[in-house]
C-alpha cells in the first residue's frame, strides 16, 4: 500500500502534478487529517457524479457535504518553521473550508487514480501560495483573502466579478497580522518575520479593494452561483476597510442564495448554511460589504 502511494506520488511529481515542497517538508501525518472522511468525500463524488458538474457547483457540493465540521481556528498554523500545504477534515476555520471545498472539486477534474490526499494538497498548493508554489517559508502562502483574489485571477483560478457586480473602491488597510502577531504561531516562533510580514501588508493594502456595499448585495443576489467564493469586508477602523471571513454562496431549492461558511464558536461552531447571504451581511453591523470570485476551472 506505501509503495502504490509512493508510485503515485512520483507520477504526480513527473507530470507536474506535485513540487518538491509538497514532497518533502512535514510528516504526511502534520499535513493531512481525516483520511476517513476525504474517503467519504470520494465516495460521494462517485455516487452523484460529481465531475459531471461544472466547477462551482461542484465545489459547492463538497462543501455543503461539509456540514457539520466542527470549526477549529488557525488551521493553517501547523508548524514553528516549515510552511506547507495542508488540510485537516476534523476542523475547519473559514478559509480552509472554502480551500478544501475547491481544492477537492478540482482534484474531480483528474483520472480517477489520482483522487488522494496527496493531489488535494497539490491543488491547495495552487490555490493558496503566491504563484501556485509554496517554497516552504511562511510568506510563500497568500495571508490576505484581497491578496489571494488578486493572484488566483492574474493566474486564470478565478475571475474576480466585484467590480463588474457593482463594487465600489473603499480604503484599503490589511495589517491584521502584525497587530494580533501573537495569534500566529509562526509569528511567535520566528519574530524576525514580523519586519517582512509588514511589508507584505503595505503592499496589499496599496492596492485598490473594491466592494460591493452590502445594501446592494440583495438585488445581485440572482447573479450569483452556488460554488461563487464570497469574502466579507469589513470596517476595521473609521473609514478603512478589509476582508475578514470567507465562504461559499449557495443556492437552495427554493432559489435563495445562501451564505455557507465555517462559523466560529461565539455563532455555531461549524460549518452550516446559513441564512440568506444579504441577511447575513445584515446580521451584523461591522459587515460593509462583499469581494466575489467565481472558480474558473
Amino acid at each position: 500500500m506505501h509503495s502504490l502511494k509512493f508510485y503515485l506520488v512520483f507520477l504526480l511529481f513527473l507530470s507536474g502534478g506535485a513540487s518538491p515542497t509538497t514532497a518533502a517538508t512535514l510528516p504526511f501525518g502534520t499535513v493531512f487529517k481525516g483520511g476517513e472522511k476525504f474517503d467519504y468525500l470520494v465516495a460521494q463524488a462517485r455516487k452523484n457524479e460529481w465531475k459531471s458538474l461544472r466547477i462551482g457547483e461542484r465545489t459547492a457540493a463538497v462543501g455543503h457535504a461539509l456540514v457539520g465540521t466542527r470549526y477549529k481556528s488557525f488551521t493553517l498554523e501547523i508548524d514553528d518553521r516549515v510552511e506547507a500545504p495542508s488540510a485537516n477534515f476534523y476542523g475547519m476555520d473559514c478559509w480552509t473550508f472554502f480551500e478544501i471545498s475547491l481544492g477537492f472539486a478540482r482534484m474531480l477534474n483528474d483520472p480517477e487514480i489520482w483522487w488522494t490526499p496527496e493531489r488535494l494538497l497539490h491543488h491547495i498548493e495552487r490555490d493558496r501560495y503566491r504563484g501556485g508554489q509554496c517554497t516552504g517559508d511562511y510568506l510563500s502562502r497568500l495571508h490576505y483573502l484581497e491578496d489571494w483574489l488578486a493572484d488566483n485571477d492574474r493566474r486564470g483560478l478565478v475571475s474576480d466579478l466585484t467590480r463588474e457586480l457593482g463594487g465600489v473602491r473603499a480604503n484599503h488597510a490589511a495589517h491584521e497580522m502584525t497587530v494580533g502577531w501573537r495569534h500566529y504561531r509562526y509569528l511567535k516562533a520566528n519574530p524576525a518575520l514580523l519586519a517582512p510580514l509588514g511589508r507584505m501588508e503595505a503592499k496589499v493594502s496599496a492596492r485598490p479593494l473594491y466592494q460591493i456595499p452590502k445594501n446592494r448585495v440583495a438585488p445581485i443576489e440572482s447573479k450569483l452561483k452556488s460554488g461563487d467564493i464570497i469574502g466579507i469586508v469589513s470596517r476595521d477602523r473609521p473609514g478603512l476597510y478589509s476582508t475578514s471571513h470567507v465562504g461559499l454562496a449557495y443556492r437552495t431549492n427554493d432559489g435563495v442564495l445562501h451564505f455557507m461558511h465555517a462559523s466560529s464558536p461565539r455563532n455555531y461552531g461549524k460549518v452550516v448554511v446559513d441564512a440568506r447571504l444579504s441577511s447575513y451581511l445584515a446580521r451584523y453591523g461591522s459587515n460593509s460589504g462583499i469581494l466575489v470570485a467565481r472558480p474558473l476551472r
